[in-house]
């Protein structure tokens, strides 16, 4: 019943995501949903660690303190399906240049897969170790990775691929990566002179 729970709340956040992400942009949609991400996760630790203890005993679980935790989680789902979720893939397929977008998306399938498939497959014994500072854990990347969207991460909706080298060019940080060559906007990522 849970995946079923889940899964309805990541189509709804998915459907929000394509309607939402061209009116609100790419950053606000990044940035809200890690914001929401993160207290999020704080409340499921929160939650678990106040009837979970260290021990990991619950004892009687009350159903409406259950029913809390899976709206957090809900919450949470609903949060990254309109956000990390779509544009994790959304946003790389904008900000590369047409002769390494290929190979740079298949860079990034293989690493979210790679990440996911370790994910999975350490979830478990990470929670039975680390109990609900599991949670915490997350949470602390997901501020890692809002910190550095908000830092980092240009604002794409509306540019068309072939402008991007000017948002490069214009960003603070990443502007001393980028250099111009003779032929306008086009621009070669790590040249050195």
């Amino acid at each position: 019943m849970s995946s079923v729970i889940t899964g309805v709340v990541n189509a709804f956040g998915t459907i929000v995501s394509i309607f939402g992400v061209d009116r609100l942009g790419r950053r606000a949609l990044f940035l809200e949903g890690g914001l929401q991400m993160l207290i999020c996760q704080i409340g499921v630790a929160a939650a678990i660690g106040a009837k979970f203890g260290i021990d990991g005993n619950p004892g009687e679980l009350p159903k409406w303190y259950a029913i809390v935790v899976v709206l957090f989680i809900c919450t949470y789902v609903a949060a990254f399906s309109w956000s990390w979720g779509p544009l994790g893939w959304l946003v790389t397929s904008e900000i590369f240049p047409l002769e390494i977008r290929s190979a740079a998306q298949s860079v990034n399938v293989s690493v979210n897969m790679f990440c996911t498939f370790f994910i999975a497959q350490v979830f478990l014994t990470l929670l039975c170790h680390m109990k609900f500072g599991l949670f915490i854990f997350f949470a602390f990347f997901v501020v890692v990775m809002t910190i550095f969207v908000y830092f980092m991460l240009p604002e794409t909706k509306g540019i068309p691929i072939e402008e991007m080298g000017k948002v490069w060019k214009g960003h603070s940080y990443w502007s001393r990566f980028v250099d111009s060559d003779d032929k306008g906007d086009e621009i070669e990522m790590g040249k050195s002179n």
